[in-house]
C-alpha cells in the first residue's frame, strides 16, 4: 500500500468530498494595468499573457512590473492564490492557471481570475488542468474569436477536496512525475536537436566545393516553370493544389493546409507545363526559399512556386541539387537577393541567375546517396522523437487525472475490479453538475 492510499484510508475511509469551487474559495476579476505600463523596477506583477507565454503551473518570482502610482488602482493575488487567464483565442486554452507562490502580493492584470483559497495551492492547480476540469469548462465557455469564461460562473466548478494531509502527498508524486517528464522531453528535444545540427554540418562539408568545379545558373541547367497568373477557385476536393506554405525544407506537405482545384480548371492552371516527379521546386515569397521535389504527379502548383526540371538528366541529379539549394552557401546568397520587410520574398528573374556547383555526375550521385541516408535517419527521429515526447505527456496526464479521481463521499466503497468503471462515472457525473 502506497503513503497516498494510507492518508486516504486514515483521513477519509468513507471517500471525499465533492464541493463547488465557491464554497471553497472566493473568485474576483484581475485590475486593469496594461504592458505599455511596466516599468524596470516597482510593484511586481503578472499580466494574463503571460500565464500562457512564459509561466508554467508555478511561479514565485516574476520580471515585470508596474509603477506605485499605476498598482494604486490594481487588484492583487496573495501567496498562494490562483491567477488563471480567462480570455484566449482558443476553447482548449482558456483557464490556464498558475500559483503565486512568491512572499508579497502581486498585481494581476484584466482578463483573469484571481481565486482566493483555503487549500493546497498546487493541488488546485493540478485539478485546474485535469480533464475533470476541463469537461466542465468547455461548458462555461462562450465566444467564437475570442474565448473568454466569466470569473462568476468558476464558482460552479465541482471538484473533489480531500483533507489537506492527502492533497499535499498529491502534490508530492505529481511534482517528482512532472519533474521526470521535463527532463526526458529536454533530452529528446535535445537529442532531436542535435541530430539535426549533425546533419547540417555534414551536408555543409560535402557541398563545399573548390575552384575547380564548374557552376552554372539555374537557367542555364534547367527548364523553368513559374506559375503567375489568376488564382484558380478553390474546391472541396479535386486536384490537390501545392502551395508555398506546403513546400518545407525538402518535402511537400499535404497534411498541414489542404487546397484543391477542379479537375476542369486543371488543364487551364497547368497550361504552362505539369509537374512531373523529381522536378525542383522553390518558394519565392512566404515563406521563400523553401525547396522540394515533386513526388506524385496528381498535384498543381499555385503562385509563388516555380518548377524547376533538367535540361538533361545525364548532367543533373535533382536529389544532390535539393540538399544544395537547403544549404548554407545558396540560402545565404538567396537571402542577400530577397527584398521586403515582414514578408521576404525573390524575383524570379534573380532567382534563375543563382549558380549552383555542378561536379560528374559520379559524384552528385555519391553526395545524393549519402545525404539522403543521413536525411532518412533525420527523419525518422523527427517523427519517433516528438511522438515520444508526446507518449510521455499523455502518460503524465493520465497518471495526473487518476491520481485526482476520488470516490465520493456517501458512496458505496467497491472492489479494485470495480474501479474503472467507478472512475468513468465520477468523470461523466462531475461534468453533468458543471
Amino acid at each position: 500500500m502506497s503513503k497516498l492510499d494510507e492518508l486516504i484510508k486514515d483521513y477519509c475511509p468513507d471517500g471525499v468530498e465533492y464541493k463547488k469551487l465557491g464554497d471553497i474559495a472566493s473568485i474576483s476579476r484581475g485590475g486593469s494595468f496594461q504592458k505599455k505600463n511596466y516599468v524596470e523596477s516597482g510593484v511586481p506583477c503578472i499580466h494574463y499573457g503571460q500565464i500562457y507565454t512564459i509561466y508554467n503551473l508555478f511561479v514565485d518570482k516574476v520580471d515585470y512590473f508596474i509603477p506605485e502610482n499605476v498598482a494604486q488602482k490594481q487588484k492583487y493575488a496573495e501567496p498562494g492564490d490562483i491567477v488563471m487567464a480567462v480570455t484566449s483565442e482558443n476553447v482548449e486554452d482558456v483557464c490556464k492557471c498558475v500559483a503565486w507562490l512568491g512572499n508579497e502580493r502581486i498585481a494581476v492584470s484584466g482578463h483573469s481570475a484571481i481565486i482566493h483559497h483555503n487549500q493546497d495551492p498546487k493541488y488546485l492547480v493540478y485539478y485546474l488542468h485535469s480533464e475533470m476540469f476541463m469537461s466542465q469548462k468547455r461548458k462555461l465557455a462562450h465566444g467564437t474569436k475570442v474565448i473568454e469564461v466569466k470569473p462568476d460562473s468558476l464558482k460552479e466548478i465541482v471538484l473533489p477536496v480531500p483533507p489537506l494531509e492527502v492533497q499535499r502527498e498529491i502534490v508530492r508524486v505529481l511534482d517528482k512525475f512532472t519533474l521526470l517528464t521535463a527532463e526526458l522531453t529536454a533530452e529528446l528535444t535535445a537529442e532531436l536537436t542535435a541530430r539535426k545540427k549533425q546533419y547540417e554540418y555534414y551536408r555543409n562539408e560535402l557541398l563545399t566545393f573548390n575552384s575547380e568545379v564548374e557552376w552554372n545558373t539555374l537557367e542555364e541547367l534547367f527548364d523553368i516553370v513559374d506559375y503567375r497568373g489568376k488564382t484558380p477557385k478553390k474546391t472541396e476536393n479535386g486536384i490537390f493544389l501545392v502551395t508555398a506554405k506546403n513546400i518545407r525544407k525538402g518535402y511537400i506537405d499535404y497534411e498541414s493546409s489542404k487546397e484543391y482545384i477542379s479537375e476542369d480548371d486543371y488543364e487551364e492552371v497547368m497550361h504552362r507545363g505539369k509537374p512531373s516527379k523529381g522536378d525542383i521546386l522553390i518558394t519565392t515569397e512566404a515563406p521563400c526559399g523553401n525547396v522540394a521535389l515533386v513526388d506524385r504527379e496528381d498535384i498543381a502548383l499555385a503562385q509563388r512556386v516555380i518548377k524547376y526540371r533538367p535540361k538533361d538528366f545525364r548532367k543533373i541529379n535533382t536529389i544532390y541539387v535539393k540538399h544544395y539549394l537547403l544549404g548554407n552557401a545558396f540560402q545565404r546568397e538567396l537571402e542577400r537577393l530577397s527584398t521586403g520587410g515582414t514578408v521576404k520574398g525573390i524575383k524570379g528573374s534573380k532567382l534563375h541567375l543563382m549558380k549552383i556547383p555542378v561536379p560528374s555526375i559520379v559524384v552528385q550521385n555519391k553526395i545524393a546517396i549519402v545525404l539522403e541516408n543521413f536525411e532518412s535517419i533525420c527523419s525518422d527521429l523527427n517523427i519517433g522523437l516528438p511522438a515520444e515526447i508526446e507518449a510521455r505527456q499523455k502518460q503524465y496526464e493520465f497518471y495526473r487525472d487518476q491520481l485526482l479521481t476520488f470516490i465520493e463521499k456517501g458512496e458505496t466503497i467497491l472492489t479494485d475490479r470495480q474501479t474503472d468503471r467507478q472512475t468513468d462515472r465520477q468523470t461523466d457525473r462531475q461534468t453533468d453538475r458543471a
